[in-house]
This record gives structure tokens, C-alpha cells and sequence, in this order.
């Protein structure tokens, strides 16, 4: 079945000029493609969309939301990235969960897209319209050490999920990534091919979802050792940033705890400092 709906009259535009719809949209300070995202989910469960119904091109899209298509891409690949649209080779976009119409008066429900979330690597990289490469350099299952479960608040040896990526943006290596969850929370994490797949991702899917909202976050430059300079091809006196995350899901509950290595001169640090 295919979808053939029309967007109301208000769209997002490019200069946010134009206004914006009540409900899902109510939040100006989203960045543009979640305000996308959820205004076109919230079309599609209006129009009772269902699992397997295409929706139009890209192109129609963009304009019909008066947006770029680099935009309406970066907010398809959202949806995607919370398991509500997929992607198929030459055929288009699919709805792949079962729209159900908002509720009157929702304003912020746990999966909006962008609403209070912790950003991943390919968050970052689909909001701003670019291609991400993963390589997987480890991937097990074992038992948590005392100072990992002490972090997750897991019993010391409670299973673990463990992975090392190589990860880059438009081919230029940025980061090598060791991530450490607990498989408890997210059993598909053992299963998934990580090579292509988002870990946020996921976690999204995860039954019942795992929502990354906060993240305890430190970072400090230092001079990388042998291993990372060959991993991010650095040959001359390019520093590393050495960045600890902890991030919480929406229970509150310790969700992942990563170690991220990045190339001093293709990472930046941006966040808001409040009293």
C-alpha cells in the first residue's frame, strides 16, 4: 500500500520564519530536522498510516515541508534511526511501526525525535546531512569488572556488552569508541551487526525502550600512544581528546559507559554551562 497524504498549510522553513504547529512542534528550540521529524510523524499517524505503506519521495517531501532534501533526509534517517521509518533500496521510505494518531494536548512524548535526548555519533552526523563508516575492531560478551559494575550500578560480574569501533564522517577517520553496557538492558546489543547499525538505535528498539537523557561527560587533550595514532592516521604532533561518557536512560538508570579517543584537529566540544 502506498501513502499519498498532504501536509497541512504551516511548514518548517529553512529560516524558521514560518510558524510552527501546535502539539509536537511547540518546541522552537529543536534543531531543525527533529522539528521536521516529528511533524511529519505526527502526519503520518494523522493520515492512519501503517506498518509496510510508502510514503512520497524525498523530493516531494522537502517540498511539501518547505525544507531542503538534505534535511529531510537527515529527518527521515531520524525516524529511522527510532525504528519508525525504514529505507529500501530504489523503492523509497517505509513506515515500519504502527502510526497512532497524537493524543489532544501531547506536547512531548518519550520518543519525539530530538526532545531531550543524549546525541550519538550518528545522530550528530544525520542531522547534518552526513555519511558515517563504522569498523568494528571488538565486539563480546563477559562479565562486568568491579569498577565497570560500580559505574553501571550493576552486581560485579553481571553480563556485559563491550565493543571497540573505528568510526569516521565522509571517510576521514574521527574517533575510536569503546563502549560498555549492560546487556540486561538491551539483549539485541549481542545479535547486532554494528558495522552499519547505530547503538542509540538500538537502544531505542530495545523492548522496553532505552532512551538515552543525560550523560555525564568529561574530556581532557593529551598525546595519543601508538595504537591511536595509527587508528586516526595521525603522523605529525596532532593531540587526542580524551573524552569519558556516562549516559543515563529515561528511568535515570546508568545506560553506557564509553571511552572516546578522537583527532584533536576533527572533533570540537560544544555545551551550555548554567548555575
Amino acid at each position: 500500500m502506498v501513502v499519498i497524504w498532504y501536509a497541512s498549510g504551516m511548514t518548517a522553513s529553512e529560516d524558521h520564519s514560518s510558524p510552527l504547529p501546535r502539539g509536537l512542534l511547540a518546541d522552537g528550540a529543536l534543531p531543525l530536522y527533529a522539528r521536521v521529524a516529528a511533524r511529519l510523524w505526527d502526519d503520518i499517524a494523522a493520515h492512519g498510516a501503517r506498518t509496510g505503506d510508502r510514503l512520497p519521495s524525498e523530493r516531494t517531501l522537502a517540498t511539501r515541508y518547505g525544507v531542503s532534501r538534505v534535511t529531510m533526509r537527515a529527518a527521515l534517517t531520524e525516524l529511522a534511526a527510532r525504528g519508525m521509518v525504514e529505507s529500501a533500496a530504489a523503492r523509497g521510505w517505509f513506515v515500519t511501526r504502527h502510526a497512532e494518531a497524537p493524543s489532544p494536548g501531547r506536547t512531548e512524548p518519550a520518543d519525539v525525535p530530538g526532545a531531550g535526548t543524549v546525541e550519538g555519533f550518528a545522530d550528530y552526523a544525520a542531522k547534518h546531512g552526513l555519511t558515517t563508516r563504522s569498523r568494528v575492531l571488538q565486539s563480546a560478551v563477559r562479565p562486568a569488572t568491579v569498577s565497570e559494575a560500580e559505574k553501571l550500578r550493576i552486581a560485579p560480574g553481571a553480563t556485559l556488552f563491550e565493543m571497540r569501533r573505528l568510526r569516521s564522517i565522509d571517510g576521514q577517520v574521527v574517533v575510536v569508541e569503546h563502549n560498555r553496557l549492560p546487556l540486561a538492558l538491551c539483549p539485541a546489543l549481542a545479535e547486532t551487526d554494528f558495522t552499519t547499525a547505530s547503538l542509540f538505535a538500538t537502544l531505542r528498539r530495545a523492548e522496553p525502550p532505552q532512551l538515552p537523557r543525560l550523560a555525564e561527560y568529561s574530556v581532557e587533550a593529551r598525546v595519543p600512544d601508538p595504537t591511536e595514532r595509527e587508528l586516526l592516521e595521525i603522523t605529525d604532533a596532532t593531540p587526542v581528546l580524551y573524552a569519558l561518557q556516562l549516559a543515563f536512560n529515561q528511568d535515570g538508570r546508568p545506560l553506557e559507559l564509553t571511552l572516546a579517543v578522537y583527532r584533536g584537529d576533527r572533533y570540537r566540544f560544544q555545551g551550555s554551562i548554567t548555575s
